[in-house]
């Protein structure tokens, strides 16, 4: 075997031991915790947002394990550390000077998530002493200072530990380490989604004629997000021909990709990861207004819809925004001869970036937000599990979707075809 294919070989190995790591922590669970009443809780709230983050979490909120807060710290510290780099003049400098900048920041976010995930880990540690289970058991065992400072620091570790098996993953493996801890999570509750579809058509609580359908939903789903996530806009680009010496460089025509989705499965992360929030830690929390504010954000009703679909817009112009320097890819293209036929180089062809852009971002946004939305509220109005909702779906195709696109970059680069002769993923 060639040197190349044996590095691809390690690479997608390393990947697969760090996500069995991951699994192997979900099922340690955390110290002092009745995990029956705890169980029994999670029954009665079942269809609450709580079922969403312990899908984020991949079944360890559930089983309240070291891994309980899962990934999301790290994401609430992304989204804000990109919020203030937006509107903090040092970090937008910061993200300017390369890689030196980008490491910086990233250890920025890395503090942030520490400071998240011990807010986090208190508000949850003193909220379990308050909570009883169905026969009125207390769920933690030895309440006191102790248990909360215990529970605050495990909780804290396991998402630092996570933290850095997905950074390793990104940078000694293949694919992006966090998506695919989050795919990983996902990927893992199938099985027991599928056997609990199962039991409640035997109970009669699902009609058997709805399952066909939900499969055939789910298909389509698929095919949707396939056709989205590599459908492109490609803009001609003409390079001007240029005579070096005795050498002629350049007039050949090509083209500019401009991606539909352009922020890829990152504005649904985001924004559940916001919805969760609140949620999560006021269902810890037994005070009435915060109870009240809980139960308008449940999933399927008409507020958590509406503030979902608001963030999954938002965060697709704005992570656009962030990715896409308009400015930039004119200035680039205008250096290296090339225009666009019928634009004049320059702040003309930026502006025609934008506009482009701009429209494409509007129909990326419209997609993940029916993927995101319609699948559930379907599904609610023939109470078929939350777990089928079009979030989990829309995540799981993005993320092997954009893990097999880096595998078949990775093979390219070094002379090797790539999974689909006849078709490749990158069009």
């Amino acid at each position: 075997m060639s040197a190349p294919l044996s590095e691809l070989k390690k690479r997608i190995l390393f990947t697969l031991v760090m996500l069995a790591v991951y699994r192997i922590g979900v099922q340690i669970p955390t110290p002092g915790i009745n995990s029956e009443a705890l169980s029994a809780f999670f029954q009665k709230h079942a269809g609450t947002l709580f079922d969403m983050f312990n899908m984020f979490s991949g079944g360890a909120l559930e089983h309240f394990s070291i891994f309980a807060l899962g990934i999301m710290p790290y994401i609430s510290a992304s989204i804000i550390i990109q919020l203030l780099t937006v509107v903090v003049p040092q970090l937008d400098a910061l993200k300017k000077e390369g890689p030196t900048g980008t490491k910086k920041i990233t250890q920025y976010t890395r503090y942030g998530t520490i400071i998240l995930s011990i807010i986090q880990g208190t508000f949850i540690s003193v909220g379990l002493e308050g909570m009883t289970g169905v026969a009125g058991e207390s769920i933690v065992m030895a309440p006191g200072w102790q248990f909360k400072l215990m529970t605050m620091l495990t909780l804290t570790s396991g998402t630092a530990f996570i933290m850095w098996l997905g950074e390793q993953i990104t940078e000694r493996g293949i694919g992006n380490g966090i998506s695919l801890v989050i795919f990983a999570g996902i990927v893992a509750r199938i099985p027991s989604a599928a056997v609990n579809t199962f039991r409640l058509v035997q109970a009669e609580q699902i009609a058997m004629f709805f399952v066909p359908l939900l499969v055939l939903l789910m298909f389509l789903i698929v095919c949707v997000i396939v056709y989205c996530e590599t459908a492109q806009r490609r803009i001609p680009v003409q390079y001007a021909r240029r005579v070096v010496g005795r050498q002629v460089y350049g007039g050949q025509s090509s083209y500019f990709p401009l991606k539909v989705n352009m922020s890829g499965v990152i504005p649904p992360i985001f924004a559940s990861s916001l919805m969760m929030f609140p949620a999560v830690i006021g269902g810890f929390i037994q005070v009435d207004w915060v109870q009240r504010f809980s139960s308008m954000l449940t999933p399927h009703t008409l507020m958590y819809n509406l503030i979902y679909i608001v963030l999954i817009v938002f965060f697709c112009f704005f992570y656009t925004a962030v990715t896409f320097k308009s400015d930039d890819v004119a200035e680039n293209l205008k250096k290296n001869g090339g225009y666009i036929p019928g634009i004049r180089p320059g702040k003309k062809t930026a502006e025609f970036f934008d506009k482009v852009l701009t429209r494409l971002t509007v129909v990326g946004a419209f997609y993940l937000s029916c993927v995101c939305v319609l699948p559930t509220i379907l599904t609610a109005e023939f109470n078929i599990p939350f777990y089928f909702g079009g979030t989990a779906l829309l995540i799981v195709v993005g993320v092997a979707i954009d893990t097999m696109g880096q595998i078949e970059a990775h093979m390219q680069m070094r002379n090797y075809d790539g999974f689909m002769k006849s078709r490749r993923l990158s069009r």
